[in-house]
């Protein structure tokens, strides 16, 4: 009797409830965190999930604070899936409630994303001892469910590593440099000063960055004087240019210098503040693609 009614109860429990539910979470001895990367161009949080992947939390340097969270997956998902991102207790912490953070999508064939501001919810609640755990339908069976946890063990030590590493970064990126204009006093090649400090934070951005794969190198002159004068003025701020990249370690055959003389004026010469205008050197930098 009673094996047909625990027979008959089985069967009555419906096939949402019988759905497999997949757990990633580090265990307390598995737990670690790292700060991979810690420089003032850019600090990197990592912590492993077993057999599932990575987080990563990110930020660079800039003019304003960014963060972005990345869960580096081993497999990619095969289609658009729906997840949903919860704060959640660790098993030894029963009875604290869990609380939503946000709803995302996983692209196919990406590693899921995490906008800023739930990016930071994430790490206060990792603070707090609790787990931030994504959940979402197995994209090869959507009846099997899954969830992935960021183990809040041996936290905070790295999160005090990781913001010391953010007071830190530059106020300024690399697209900040990429593109320069520096100017000149007349006659010379001595720099106006804001042109100097241009020049500083390129210095300073190479010194933790040096990868760069080509440096380009125009320089130009106003109209004022003689024109062949122009075209040696204009080559030697060139050059003056090529050996500051030189003194911070960029390799010769990676820049190209061109002096243009009189020409290409972005300004008439027929004042004093419009030939200062038309004195500059034009400094492009690109990096390798990743």
């Amino acid at each position: 009797m009673w094996r047909k009614l625990i027979l008959v109860s089985i069967l009555c429990v419906p096939a949402t409830a019988m759905a497999e539910l997949r757990h990633y979470v580090a265990s307390l001895g598995e737990s670690q965190w790292r700060v991979s990367q810690n420089s003032p161009i850019v600090c990197r949080l990592e912590h492993d999930i077993p057999s599932y992947g990575k987080a990563i939390f990110t930020s660079e340097a800039g003019k304003q604070l960014n963060l972005n969270f990345t869960l580096d997956m081993w497999v990619k998902p095969d289609q658009v899936t729906q997840a949903k991102l919860m704060s959640r207790a660790p098993k030894w912490r029963p009875g604290v409630v869990s609380k939503e953070i946000t709803s995302l999508h996983y692209q196919k064939y990406f590693n899921g994303e995490v906008p800023k501001r739930a990016a930071w919810s994430m790490l206060t609640e990792l603070s707090r001892g609790m787990e931030p755990t994504f959940y979402y339908a197995d994209w090869y069976d959507e009846s099997n469910k899954i969830a992935v946890g960021l183990s809040a063990a041996n936290f905070g030590r790295k999160y005090a590593e990781f913001k010391s590493c953010l007071s830190h970064l530059l106020p300024y990126s690399f697209e900040d440099i990429a593109f320069t204009v520096l100017n000149y006093d007349e006659g010379g090649t001595d720099l106006t000063r804001f042109s100097q400090q241009q020049l500083s934070r390129i210095q300073e951005y190479l010194s933790y960055d040096p990868d760069v794969e080509l440096v380009l190198v125009d320089a130009y002159t106003d109209s004022y004087g003689g024109r062949s004068v122009n075209q040696k003025v204009s080559d030697k701020r060139a050059e003056s240019v090529k050996d500051f990249f030189v003194a911070s370690g960029i390799p010769q055959d990676r820049i190209v210098t061109v002096g243009h003389g009189e020409r290409r004026h972005v300004a008439s010469n027929d004042d004093i503040e419009e030939r200062a205008l038309n004195r500059r050197v034009v400094i492009r930098i690109s990096k390798p693609l990743m």
